[in-house]
């Protein structure tokens, strides 16, 4: 009987995925737990798992559908009734044992016959063949033992994790022909570049025998991009699940949230200072100290201060929902759009923890291991500009939060001290975009003096609670 394998609950609020890719075929034989499909949701991928064993039979959904929570994803035949023929095949070797097994009988009364004839061109003609038959036949059942699992090790082959196909369709590489690198030959992101620096180098002239294979590899999105519109060559990709959410969720806040932006400087060079005297202790611990842990902080406490920018507004009920917890979403640029994983509790965190989960949180992001949890209750958003390089913007409010603040380059400028003297300070510029619904400007500027006298006093910011 058919066992049919659904599209599980991916998290709260999401109703639909599309389907990325498919890891298995018609006629595989997969086990309980084994990644079938990979799913794309509103911010992350998730690959599905076959919730049992046994052959696929059928596959009813095909890559770019959307697939509801609930449907349907493929069918197998239950792991019992697999059993069933594995059973019965040991009985047909059985039945032909005895078959093979007069041959030899009959093979030994032909060798005295070559054995007793004089003449040997003759007879070391058919000696062989007679040799060479029996060898083949017992040969043969002992492959075809290991060629029903075959499948499973042709799939097998392409060992890579979801991130990796990811990127592999989006620069057009087919890790079929890929040799892998990693651990069991797993591929790796690297593997991927070498086939693309290898295709790039034999367009541009490298004409080798081993370029040509790349070449092809990554010569399929070229071809595939070769349209053209009045004006010359264009490229059209589908527009990726994630993407639409972006656009959608941008829409809805232009639209929805009259939005301010203050532009302000904290001065770093004592916050620096710190920094770098405690680098090497947090190396030392496999950590690498950067500004955002204390910038994280400084937030999380203002944000404790200031509760109308830790807040929501509920226009379908006449509500305004103050958090009494804080949570900071980091907005981060990655290949498929914009991700904002969060850290939950914010500002019952210390330095050390703020940095340690920074580098979880950048290390799931790199290897697309995120789950949708991982990216859910955000009460404030940092947008870390400085990463890429740029100093000022006016980012736009993540709904249904009702504040982000966008971290620009830290830069060296001359600067008037109190004795009024003009001294270079390390200025980290900060733009902060808020609703103006409920945050007002004076409320905007409290918290962001708040933010700033924090940076710029760290040992203040050590001793917060």
């Amino acid at each position: 009987m058919a066992t049919e394998v659904k599209l599980p609950e991916l998290g709260d609020g999401i109703e639909s995925g599309d389907v990325l890719e498919i890891f298995v075929s018609v006629g595989d034989v997969i086990t309980a737990g084994q990644d079938v499909v990979e799913m794309e949701t509103d911010k992350a991928t998730v690959p599905v798992s076959s919730n049992a064993a046994g052959k696929v039979t059928k596959i009813l959904v095909a890559e770019g559908d959307t697939v509801a929570v609930g449907g349907v994803i493929l069918e197998i035949e239950a792991a019992a009734a697999a059993e069933a023929p594995a059973a019965s095949a040991p009985a047909e070797p059985a039945a032909e044992a005895p078959a093979k097994a007069p041959e030899p009988e009959a093979k030994a009364p032909e060798k005295p016959a070559p054995a007793a004839a004089p003449e040997k061109p003759a007879p070391a003609a058919t000696a062989p063949a007679a040799v060479e038959t029996p060898k083949p036949a017992p040969a043969a059942p002992a492959p075809e033992a290991p060629a029903a699992p075959a499948p499973a090790s042709s799939d097998a082959v392409v060992a890579a994790g979801p991130a990796v196909r990811r990127f592999a369709r989006e620069v057009g590489v087919d890790l079929q022909g890929v040799q892998g690198t990693g651990e069991g030959g797993r591929i790796t992101r690297e593997d991927v570049l070498a086939i693309v620096r290898s295709a790039n180098q034999s367009r541009g002239g490298a004409a080798t025998g081993t370029a040509a294979a790349p070449s092809k590899t990554a010569a399929a999105p070229v071809d595939a991009s070769a349209e053209q519109d009045e004006y010359g060559p264009i490229r059209v990709e589908r527009m990726s699940k994630i993407r639409k959410t972006i656009a959608s969720q941008m829409h809805e806040s232009w639209s929805t949230v009259p939005r301010v932006t203050n532009f302000d400087d904290a001065d770093i060079s004592d916050l620096e200072h710190l920094r770098q005297s405690s680098k090497d202790d947090y190396a030392a611990q496999g950590l690498k100290l950067t500004t955002m842990p204390f910038l994280i902080k400084a937030i999380a406490t203002a944000l404790k201060h200031n509760p109308e920018v830790n807040a929501v507004i509920d226009e379908a009920n006449g509500q305004l929902i103050y958090k009494d917890y804080v949570n900071i979403g980091i907005a981060v640029d990655t290949e498929r759009g914009l991700v904002v994983p969060v850290m939950k509790n914010a500002d019952r965190m210390g330095i050390p923890d703020i940095a340690r989960s920074l580098a979880e949180m950048a290390a799931k992001v790199r290897s697309g291991q995120f789950a949708v949890s991982d990216l859910r209750g955000g009460t404030f958003t940092i947008s870390n500009l400085g990463a890429i390089g740029g100093q000022y913007s006016t980012p736009i409010v993540n709904i249904p939060e009702v504040a982000i603040l966008l971290v620009g380059r830290s830069r060296k400028l001359p600067c008037v001290m109190p004795d009024d003297s003009i001294k270079p300070r390390l200025m980290m510029p900060l733009s902060l975009s808020y609703d103006h619904r409920l945050v007002d400007g004076g409320t905007a500027a409290r918290f962001l003096n708040d933010v700033i006298g924090y940076l710029e006093a760290p040992s203040r910011l050590l001793l917060a609670l």
